[in-house]
């Protein structure tokens, strides 16, 4: 086998990040090789799937390889909704069934717990899937760029290419200089898309440019919508590079003449030279600068460059499994590490007797700080602390209670060493260990049972439908032996 070669395949497996697996016999050179065990990986095929790729890269024990044509579609599939599936990489899964995503999804975080963790005598609990397959984001961030994603239809025509150099949508995977027109997203509702061809056709029209991290030039960097699921709130921010009254509020004008439902807008001046949606400051040109979303009875503020989660309604499925694994009694000292704008803490804070939340950054404190507030939630206090250090000396200084459970939530790369190590050194009898990449969480569950605790069960909830993230709920119990 060699790079370029044309391969037959029938796809048998399926692989975390959504690849399809062929299992074939390999050439052996030497009897320490395993013919059976050697794989090659396809993206955008499911078991069932008879295909022909093209090898694209060869490691010792699999190929990668590119789908080249399907030759029989497996019974898995389906059509998938959007006209820019197969282009934009958001919504990789979007032709399987909703069924067959959820199945797939359960059996990868069981596989990495075992397999790769080393996990076992642990409970699965069956995956918690969406009522809301299409329009469940809150947020989506559009890109503007001076390259615009050309098919191969439009690159092999003769013809010239008006709008070229002009694009605002999504980046193509692995082309960050290159950016696909959307002109209608699943993911978002039907505003949000007006949003997102008005701004386009707007600036458009009138030459705006477009800033380039090449020469560090340019006008219109990045459009944010982000739109409440159970109040009525919805914000456009606009991020550019430098103010400008005259375009920007003619911009503002159109918006809320053309939709009108739009309750803020705001526009964050960027200075920096990566290409990154927050701006050094903020100019609210309507509204009050935020919205209000709710989980379950709980308000929450959400500002131009706060984190909220993006999906609402599943949100609240999987603060409910956190609440049902950690089976309060309302005398917990509780401490939510990565506590961010105090969702997990304000949501559960009527079972318990008090919170802490412990967080590194200062603007999510202070979103916390306004939550509280909003919510009159008293027993719940923010913490800043860098979760990259021991956070104990914080603990010791403030005199603070031990913690009963310990709520933990992180980003994808984990938990820091010294996190887990300060966990072990509480000793909390529960730890409730939320994830959005399972990969990370069970590395720091074993490194958790092999400081003397036990997990006991797990359960995937589905936030985002068509693609390979999931999330995972585990609990742990401090070890009796």
């Amino acid at each position: 086998m060699k790079k370029g070669d044309i391969l037959d395949l029938e796809i048998s497996g399926y692989a975390f990040e959504g690849k399809g697996i062929a299992k074939i016999i390999k050439e052996v050179h030497s009897a320490d090789e395993d013919p059976k065990k050697f794989v090659v990986f396809v993206d955008g095929t499911y078991p069932g799937d008879v295909i022909t790729a093209e090898v694209r890269k060869i490691r010792k024990s699999y190929a990668e390889a590119k789908l080249r044509n399907l030759i029989t579609a497996s019974t898995l599939r389906t059509e998938a909704a959007c006209k820019h599936f197969g282009t934009c990489g958001g919504c990789k899964s979007q032709n399987l069934f909703y069924e067959n995503q959820k199945n797939f999804k359960q059996e990868q975080v069981k596989d990495i717990f075992e397999r790769l963790g080393g996990l076992k005598d642990f409970e699965m609990l069956p995956i918690v899937g969406a009522e809301k397959i299409y329009y469940y984001r809150n947020k989506l961030e559009y890109s503007f760029a001076d390259k615009r994603w050309l098919s191969e239809n439009e690159i092999s025509s003769m013809q010239e290419i008006e709008d070229r150099n002009f694009a605002l949508g999504f980046h193509i995977p692995g082309m960050y200089d290159k950016v696909l027109n959307i002109e209608k997203c699943h993911l978002q509702s039907d505003d949000s898309n007006q949003i997102l061809n008005l701004t386009r056709k707007f600036f458009k029209e009138r030459n705006v440019s477009i800033y380039s991290t090449k020469t560090h030039e340019g006008f219109l960097r990045n459009l944010v919508i982000k739109q409440a699921s159970n109040t009525n709130d919805l914000m456009v921010n606009l991020v550019v590079s430098e103010e400008n009254d005259e375009l920007l509020g003619e911009y503002k004008e159109t918006l809320l003449r053309e939709i009108p439902s739009i309750t803020t807008i705001i526009f964050n001046i960027s200075k920096k030279k990566a290409s990154i949606a927050i701006g050094d400051y903020e100019i609210v040109s309507h509204g009050e600068g935020f919205i209000i979303d709710k989980i379950g009875k709980s308000k929450y503020r959400i500002s131009a460059n706060s984190f909220f989660q993006t999906n609402t309604s599943q949100a609240a499925r999987l603060y409910n499994v956190a609440l049902d694994f950690a089976e309060f009694t309302g005398n917990e000292i509780v401490y939510d590490l990565y506590s961010g704008a105090g969702t997990i803490p304000i949501y559960v804070s009527e079972k318990v007797k008090q919170l802490y939340g412990f967080e590194s950054v200062e603007p999510a404190i202070k979103d916390a700080l306004v939550n509280r507030e909003l919510n009159s939630v008293s027993n719940f206090e923010p913490i800043l602390a860098d979760l990259n250090k021991s956070f104990i000396p914080i603990v010791e200084e403030r005199k603070l209670p031990y913690p009963n459970v310990i709520i933990t939530d992180p980003p994808r790369s984990g938990m820091h060493t010294k996190t887990v190590q300060d966990i072990l050194t509480l000793k909390p009898e529960k730890i409730v260990y939320i994830s959005c990449n399972p990969t990370t969480q069970a590395r720091d569950i074993k490194l958790l049972c092999e400081g003397g605790y036990k997990l006991i069960k797990i359960q995937p909830v589905d936030m985002f439908p068509h693609t390979y993230h999931i999330e995972n709920v585990a609990l742990l119990n401090k070890s009796s032996i």
